[in-house]
Protein backbone atom coordinates (compact mmCIF):
# COMPACT_ATOMS: atom_id res chain seq x y z
CA UNK A 1 0.00 0.00 0.00
CA UNK A 2 2.60 2.02 0.71
CA UNK A 3 4.28 1.84 -2.91
CA UNK A 4 1.26 3.27 -4.36
CA UNK A 5 0.83 5.82 -1.24
CA UNK A 6 4.69 7.60 -1.57
CA UNK A 7 4.63 9.19 -5.19
CA UNK A 8 1.64 11.18 -3.90
CA UNK A 9 2.50 11.81 -0.42
CA UNK A 10 6.03 13.26 -2.52
CA UNK A 11 3.80 15.51 -4.41
CA UNK A 12 3.06 17.42 -0.90
CA UNK A 13 5.87 19.73 0.91
CA UNK A 14 7.25 18.22 3.10
CA UNK A 15 6.26 18.93 6.30
CA UNK A 16 2.84 18.86 5.34
CA UNK A 17 3.13 15.06 4.09
CA UNK A 18 4.40 14.70 7.48
CA UNK A 19 1.63 16.71 9.06
CA UNK A 20 -0.88 14.63 7.31
CA UNK A 21 0.18 10.97 8.01
CA UNK A 22 0.51 12.00 11.97
CA UNK A 23 -2.72 13.02 11.03
CA UNK A 24 -3.79 9.89 9.76
CA UNK A 25 -2.42 7.69 12.63
CA UNK A 26 -3.55 9.68 14.93
CA UNK A 27 -7.06 9.19 13.55
CA UNK A 28 -6.72 5.47 13.39
CA UNK A 29 -5.75 5.13 16.99
CA UNK A 30 -8.57 6.71 18.23
CA UNK A 31 -11.36 4.10 17.33
CA UNK A 32 -10.79 0.24 18.29
CA UNK A 33 -11.60 -0.82 14.98
CA UNK A 34 -9.20 0.69 13.21
CA UNK A 35 -6.49 -0.22 16.05
CA UNK A 36 -7.35 -3.44 16.27
CA UNK A 37 -6.99 -3.59 12.04
CA UNK A 38 -3.69 -2.01 12.60
CA UNK A 39 -2.42 -4.24 15.24
CA UNK A 40 -3.78 -7.33 12.99
CA UNK A 41 -1.42 -6.31 10.57
CA UNK A 42 1.80 -5.58 12.23
CA UNK A 43 1.87 -8.59 14.76
CA UNK A 44 4.81 -9.04 15.49
CA UNK A 45 7.34 -12.26 17.64
CA UNK A 46 8.46 -10.87 20.77
CA UNK A 47 12.09 -10.22 20.67
CA UNK A 48 12.57 -8.31 24.06
CA UNK A 49 15.08 -6.57 25.10
CA UNK A 50 16.67 -5.23 28.42
CA UNK A 51 17.89 -1.86 28.80
CA UNK A 52 17.66 1.25 31.53
CA UNK A 53 16.68 -1.30 33.31
CA UNK A 54 13.34 -1.47 31.43
CA UNK A 55 12.01 -3.99 29.35
CA UNK A 56 11.09 -3.60 25.57
CA UNK A 57 9.15 -6.00 23.55
CA UNK A 58 11.65 -5.60 20.67
CA UNK A 59 14.97 -3.72 19.71
CA UNK A 60 13.04 -1.58 17.61
CA UNK A 61 11.81 1.77 18.37
CA UNK A 62 10.47 5.72 16.64
CA UNK A 63 12.88 8.47 16.81
CA UNK A 64 12.32 11.79 18.26
CA UNK A 65 11.05 14.35 15.78
CA UNK A 66 8.16 12.51 14.03
CA UNK A 67 5.81 13.09 16.99
CA UNK A 68 7.30 15.82 18.63
CA UNK A 69 3.42 16.62 20.82
CA UNK A 70 2.81 13.22 21.34
CA UNK A 71 -0.53 13.62 19.65
CA UNK A 72 -0.42 10.21 17.42
CA UNK A 73 0.84 7.41 20.80
CA UNK A 74 -1.78 5.45 20.49
CA UNK A 75 -1.79 4.71 16.62
CA UNK A 76 2.17 4.64 16.03
CA UNK A 77 1.76 2.04 18.94
CA UNK A 78 -0.19 -0.06 17.13
CA UNK A 79 2.81 -0.20 14.07
CA UNK A 80 5.23 -2.75 16.25
CA UNK A 81 7.58 -0.21 18.12
CA UNK A 82 8.75 -1.16 21.17
CA UNK A 83 9.21 2.29 22.04
CA UNK A 84 8.26 5.63 20.86
CA UNK A 85 10.61 8.74 21.94
CA UNK A 86 8.02 12.03 21.72
CA UNK A 87 9.70 15.49 21.29
CA UNK A 88 11.69 17.60 21.46
CA UNK A 89 9.63 19.28 23.66
CA UNK A 90 10.72 22.31 25.21
CA UNK A 91 9.54 24.01 28.91
CA UNK A 92 7.64 26.60 26.83
CA UNK A 93 5.64 26.56 23.17
CA UNK A 94 7.25 27.97 20.29
CA UNK A 95 6.79 28.10 16.85
CA UNK A 96 9.89 27.21 15.31
CA UNK A 97 12.36 28.00 12.88
CA UNK A 98 10.36 29.93 9.83
CA UNK A 99 8.90 27.70 6.65
CA UNK A 100 10.23 25.99 4.43
CA UNK A 101 12.33 23.95 6.69
CA UNK A 102 12.08 20.18 5.78
CA UNK A 103 13.55 19.24 2.53
CA UNK A 104 13.28 15.36 1.18
CA UNK A 105 16.43 14.43 -1.02
CA UNK A 106 15.26 11.79 -2.66
CA UNK A 107 18.39 10.73 -4.68
CA UNK A 108 20.16 10.40 -1.58
CA UNK A 109 17.47 9.01 0.50
CA UNK A 110 17.70 11.46 3.22
CA UNK A 111 16.17 14.49 4.80
CA UNK A 112 17.55 18.14 6.09
CA UNK A 113 15.60 19.77 8.53
CA UNK A 114 15.62 22.80 10.58
CA UNK A 115 12.66 22.36 12.13
CA UNK A 116 14.05 24.15 15.34
CA UNK A 117 11.95 22.83 18.35
CA UNK A 118 8.32 24.06 17.40
CA UNK A 119 6.24 22.35 19.45
CA UNK A 120 3.19 23.01 22.57
CA UNK A 121 5.46 22.93 25.61
CA UNK A 122 6.05 20.64 28.48
CA UNK A 123 2.71 21.26 30.33
CA UNK A 124 0.10 20.34 27.19
CA UNK A 125 2.23 16.86 26.46
CA UNK A 126 2.71 16.38 29.93
CA UNK A 127 -1.25 16.53 30.25
CA UNK A 128 -1.29 14.21 27.01
CA UNK A 129 1.18 11.60 28.48
CA UNK A 130 -1.13 11.42 32.02
CA UNK A 131 -3.90 10.02 29.80
CA UNK A 132 -1.67 7.51 28.02
CA UNK A 133 -2.65 3.82 28.35
CA UNK A 134 -0.15 2.45 26.12
CA UNK A 135 0.97 -1.12 28.75
CA UNK A 136 3.19 -2.65 26.29
CA UNK A 137 4.69 0.42 24.45
CA UNK A 138 7.27 1.89 26.06
CA UNK A 139 7.31 5.73 25.96
CA UNK A 140 10.36 8.34 25.95
CA UNK A 141 10.62 11.83 26.19
CA UNK A 142 13.07 13.76 23.98
CA UNK A 143 13.36 17.35 25.87
CA UNK A 144 15.07 20.65 24.74
CA UNK A 145 16.03 24.18 26.11
CA UNK A 146 13.92 27.51 24.27
CA UNK A 147 15.17 29.01 21.20
CA UNK A 148 15.47 32.47 23.92
CA UNK A 149 17.11 30.62 26.70
CA UNK A 150 20.55 31.47 27.35
CA UNK A 151 23.04 28.85 27.72
CA UNK A 152 24.10 29.78 30.98
CA UNK A 153 20.58 28.90 32.27
CA UNK A 154 19.90 25.71 30.16
CA UNK A 155 20.62 23.51 33.10
CA UNK A 156 17.56 24.96 35.10
CA UNK A 157 15.65 24.56 31.60
CA UNK A 158 16.43 20.91 31.50
CA UNK A 159 15.84 20.26 34.98
CA UNK A 160 12.43 22.06 35.36
CA UNK A 161 11.72 19.04 32.23
CA UNK A 162 13.06 16.80 34.26
CA UNK A 163 10.56 17.37 36.94
CA UNK A 164 7.52 18.10 34.56
CA UNK A 165 8.14 14.36 32.95
CA UNK A 166 9.26 11.84 35.79
CA UNK A 167 5.53 10.99 36.43
CA UNK A 168 4.88 10.40 32.68
CA UNK A 169 7.90 9.58 30.28
CA UNK A 170 9.19 5.77 31.06
CA UNK A 171 12.46 7.28 30.07
CA UNK A 172 13.92 10.52 28.90
CA UNK A 173 16.71 11.93 26.78
CA UNK A 174 18.62 15.29 26.79
CA UNK A 175 19.09 16.69 23.61
CA UNK A 176 22.04 18.56 23.12
CA UNK A 177 22.98 18.13 20.12
CA UNK A 178 20.46 19.41 17.04
CA UNK A 179 22.04 22.06 15.08
CA UNK A 180 18.68 23.89 14.28
CA UNK A 181 19.00 25.96 17.94
CA UNK A 182 21.49 28.60 17.99
CA UNK A 183 24.39 27.54 20.00
CA UNK A 184 22.78 24.61 21.48
CA UNK A 185 26.03 22.02 20.26
CA UNK A 186 28.17 23.71 22.86
CA UNK A 187 26.67 22.33 25.68
CA UNK A 188 28.20 19.15 24.66
CA UNK A 189 31.61 20.11 25.69
CA UNK A 190 32.91 18.83 28.77
CA UNK A 191 32.08 21.41 31.46
CA UNK A 192 28.80 22.77 30.27
CA UNK A 193 27.80 19.18 29.57
CA UNK A 194 28.52 18.43 33.42
CA UNK A 195 26.65 21.45 34.80
CA UNK A 196 23.68 20.58 32.99
CA UNK A 197 23.95 16.98 33.86
CA UNK A 198 24.10 17.90 37.32
CA UNK A 199 21.63 20.11 37.42
CA UNK A 200 19.22 17.02 35.39
CA UNK A 201 20.59 14.37 38.11
CA UNK A 202 19.44 16.37 41.18
CA UNK A 203 16.00 16.77 40.02
CA UNK A 204 15.59 13.32 38.98
CA UNK A 205 17.00 12.84 42.78
CA UNK A 206 14.20 15.23 43.85
CA UNK A 207 11.49 13.13 42.09
CA UNK A 208 12.39 10.28 43.90
CA UNK A 209 12.43 11.67 47.46
CA UNK A 210 8.86 13.28 46.63
CA UNK A 211 7.72 9.84 46.44
CA UNK A 212 8.63 8.65 42.83
CA UNK A 213 8.44 4.76 42.42
CA UNK A 214 11.67 4.06 40.73
CA UNK A 215 14.77 6.45 39.53
CA UNK A 216 13.70 7.82 36.00
CA UNK A 217 16.46 6.65 33.44
CA UNK A 218 18.22 9.71 31.72
CA UNK A 219 19.93 9.27 27.85
CA UNK A 220 22.01 11.87 26.42
CA UNK A 221 21.75 12.10 22.43
CA UNK A 222 24.71 13.67 20.92
CA UNK A 223 25.81 14.82 17.42
CA UNK A 224 27.76 12.66 14.68
CA UNK A 225 29.68 15.88 14.07
CA UNK A 226 31.97 15.35 17.18
CA UNK A 227 35.41 14.88 17.06
CA UNK A 228 37.05 12.00 19.09
CA UNK A 229 38.29 14.03 21.91
CA UNK A 230 34.93 16.22 22.23
CA UNK A 231 33.26 12.38 22.01
CA UNK A 232 35.27 11.83 25.02
CA UNK A 233 34.88 14.46 26.78
CA UNK A 234 31.19 14.08 26.49
CA UNK A 235 31.18 10.74 27.53
CA UNK A 236 33.58 11.15 30.52
CA UNK A 237 30.63 14.06 31.42
CA UNK A 238 27.79 11.57 30.97
CA UNK A 239 29.40 8.76 33.01
CA UNK A 240 30.10 10.66 35.61
CA UNK A 241 26.95 12.62 35.88
CA UNK A 242 25.31 8.85 36.40
CA UNK A 243 23.11 9.17 33.12
CA UNK A 244 21.96 5.56 31.78
CA UNK A 245 22.82 5.91 27.99
CA UNK A 246 24.09 7.29 24.70
CA UNK A 247 21.69 7.86 21.89
CA UNK A 248 23.62 7.89 18.71
CA UNK A 249 23.28 9.94 16.99
CA UNK A 250 21.37 13.13 16.13
CA UNK A 251 21.29 15.27 12.45
CA UNK A 252 24.64 15.90 10.55
CA UNK A 253 25.87 18.80 9.01
CA UNK A 254 28.22 17.22 6.89
CA UNK A 255 27.28 17.27 3.22
CA UNK A 256 29.52 15.33 1.43
CA UNK A 257 28.56 13.41 -2.03
CA UNK A 258 24.97 14.37 -1.96
CA UNK A 259 23.45 14.83 -5.23
CA UNK A 260 20.02 16.75 -4.40
CA UNK A 261 19.29 19.86 -5.58
CA UNK A 262 18.49 20.44 -1.72
CA UNK A 263 21.77 19.58 -0.42
CA UNK A 264 22.88 22.83 0.57
CA UNK A 265 19.75 23.87 2.83
CA UNK A 266 20.73 24.43 6.04
CA UNK A 267 20.33 21.93 9.00
CA UNK A 268 20.54 18.91 10.00
CA UNK A 269 21.13 15.56 7.51
CA UNK A 270 18.90 12.47 8.43
CA UNK A 271 18.98 8.97 6.06
CA UNK A 272 20.96 6.84 4.64
CA UNK A 273 24.11 9.31 4.01
CA UNK A 274 24.53 9.26 8.00
CA UNK A 275 24.34 5.73 8.51
CA UNK A 276 28.43 5.19 8.48
CA UNK A 277 28.57 8.21 10.81
CA UNK A 278 26.54 6.68 12.77
CA UNK A 279 27.37 3.27 13.04
CA UNK A 280 30.62 4.71 13.69
CA UNK A 281 29.77 6.59 16.96
CA UNK A 282 28.05 3.08 18.16
CA UNK A 283 31.16 1.33 17.62
CA UNK A 284 33.38 3.92 19.28
CA UNK A 285 31.02 4.71 22.34
CA UNK A 286 30.89 0.89 22.73
CA UNK A 287 34.87 0.44 22.83
CA UNK A 288 35.49 3.47 24.98
CA UNK A 289 32.54 2.52 27.72
CA UNK A 290 33.90 -1.08 27.32
CA UNK A 291 30.63 -1.96 26.91
CA UNK A 292 29.06 -0.38 30.26
CA UNK A 293 27.41 2.67 28.58
CA UNK A 294 24.00 1.42 26.72
CA UNK A 295 23.65 2.55 23.17
CA UNK A 296 21.11 3.23 20.97
CA UNK A 297 21.49 3.29 17.56
CA UNK A 298 19.88 5.77 15.27
CA UNK A 299 20.64 7.63 11.83
CA UNK A 300 20.26 6.09 8.92
CA UNK A 301 18.32 3.14 8.90
CA UNK A 302 17.17 2.07 6.12
CA UNK A 303 16.55 -1.76 5.94
CA UNK A 304 16.91 -4.81 8.29
CA UNK A 305 20.34 -5.68 7.50
CA UNK A 306 20.97 -1.66 8.51
CA UNK A 307 19.63 -2.23 11.73
CA UNK A 308 21.19 -5.70 12.48
CA UNK A 309 24.05 -3.86 11.78
CA UNK A 310 23.77 -1.59 14.04
CA UNK A 311 22.89 -4.03 16.46
CA UNK A 312 26.07 -5.91 16.18
CA UNK A 313 28.11 -2.86 16.29
CA UNK A 314 26.88 -2.48 19.95
CA UNK A 315 23.65 -0.77 20.20
CA UNK A 316 21.07 -2.57 22.41
CA UNK A 317 18.09 -0.72 20.47
CA UNK A 318 17.63 1.02 17.61
CA UNK A 319 15.35 3.74 16.02
CA UNK A 320 13.98 4.58 12.37
CA UNK A 321 12.68 7.92 11.70
CA UNK A 322 13.87 8.68 7.38
CA UNK A 323 13.93 4.61 6.79
CA UNK A 324 10.06 5.40 7.79
CA UNK A 325 9.89 8.00 4.65
CA UNK A 326 11.42 6.03 2.21
CA UNK A 327 10.55 2.35 2.87
CA UNK A 328 6.76 3.29 4.64
CA UNK A 329 5.56 1.84 8.08
CA UNK A 330 6.28 -2.30 7.25
CA UNK A 331 10.11 -1.20 7.40
CA UNK A 332 9.23 -1.65 11.64
CA UNK A 333 7.77 -5.53 10.83
CA UNK A 334 10.29 -6.35 8.14
CA UNK A 335 13.33 -5.45 10.65
CA UNK A 336 11.78 -7.56 13.76
CA UNK A 337 11.02 -10.20 11.73
CA UNK A 338 15.01 -10.34 10.33
CA UNK A 339 15.79 -10.62 13.74
CA UNK A 340 17.09 -13.95 15.18
CA UNK A 341 14.90 -16.20 17.66
CA UNK A 342 15.71 -15.43 21.02
CA UNK A 343 17.80 -18.66 22.22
Amino acid sequence: MYRWLRPWLFRLDAERAHALTLDLIRWAGVFPASRWLLKTVFTLPRRPVQAFGLTFKNPVGLAAGYDKDARGLRGLACLGFSHIEAGTVTLQPQAGNPKPRVFRLVEDQAVINRMGFPGQGALRVARRLSHNTLHDTIIGVNIGKNKDTPLEQAGEEYAALVRIFAAHADYLVINVSSPNTAGLRRLQERQSLEMLLACAATARQETLQAGSSRLLPILVKLAPDLEPAQLDDALAAIQSAGMDGVIAANTTLDRSDLRSRFSREAGGLSGAPLYTRSMQMVRQITQLSSGKLPVVGVGGIMNPAGAQAMLDAGAVLVQVYTGLIYAGPGLVSEIVRSLPQPP
